[in-house]
């Protein structure tokens, strides 16, 4: 699944190509809003909240989120599409750029005014401008017992966290993945260390992974072979992306 900052950086690819141009053409391949028809409309501006992307008119918000399979790509008028045709969801042209959502998670139309309804929710924004780390903590604290690789998942604690950065986190903390919220000596800081990595990967790309994808290899702090494992209600997962990398040695599992 995309994770916060390649949310973000679609978002500004979707910007350079939309933001302060009239739509040419929109086309829903969803069953809902099939019919809308948003050619002649501005679009104000494009944004992120975690993993959410808006697309703004002046009185709509076209909401995407890309799940585990989604995909922005922008083309020029009349060039061909680079993935196929039939798993692209929602296009929105302007005179010299074509937006294409292959395989998107989720397509919604809301009122600028109900925006915020997709959000509410969710907890601060890692790469946001009003980024809370109190609330943030304060959030995560009220589950003390979640082992904390499954709550940096949980987007209602705080938004952008997905496999990659969660493992990243905890290594970077050296605190093993199932170890209780409730047990983690400095919570705030935890908190701190997430925020800087998903603004550094952001921001100073590329971020080069120290614990996730390197199962066997050694561990840069200690030499001992990482590991991967699934956590409590992941238990059922098939998929290999969705275990979490950490080292056995610098991350010792609670007692």
């Amino acid at each position: 699944m995309p994770e916060g900052d390649a949310v973000f950086h679609t978002a500004e690819r979707l910007r350079k190509a939309l933001a302060g141009k009239v739509l040419t053409r929109s086309d829903f391949r969803v069953p809902r809003y099939a019919t809308l028809d948003l050619k002649g409309q501005p679009v104000e501006s494009v944004g992120t909240y975690g993993k959410h992307l808006f697309v703004r008119t002046p009185e709509l918000s076209v909401h995407t989120h890309l799940k585990m399979e989604g995909e922005w790509r922008v083309y020029a008028p009349g060039q061909r599409w680079t993935k196929p045709g039939f798993t692209a969801r929602l296009v929105l042209a302007t005179e010299d750029a074509e937006a294409v959502g292959f395989s998107l998670g989720l397509v919604e139309v809301l009122r600028r005014s109900e925006e915020h309804t997709a959000t509410d929710h969710l907890g601060p924004d890692l790469l946001g401008p009003d980024w809370d780390a109190a609330e943030a903590v304060r959030r995560l604290s009220a589950d003390p017992a979640r082992p904390i690789g499954l709550a940096l998942l949980d987007q209602t604690n705080l938004a952008g966290i997905g496999n990659i950065y969660r493992s990243e986190i905890c290594f970077l903390r050296r605190v093993h993945p199932a170890t209780p919220v409730g047990e983690i000596e400095d919570l705030p800081a935890l908190v701190a260390e997430a925020h800087r990595v998903l603004t550094r990967a952001t921001h100073e790309p590329p971020w080069r992974p120290l614990a996730y994808g390197r199962q066997r290899r050694p561990c840069q702090r200690c030499g001992t072979g990482l590991v991967v494992h699934l956590l409590g209600d992941e238990a059922d997962a098939t998929r290999a992306e969705r275990g979490i990398y950490f080292c056995p040695r610098c991350q010792p599992r609670p007692s």
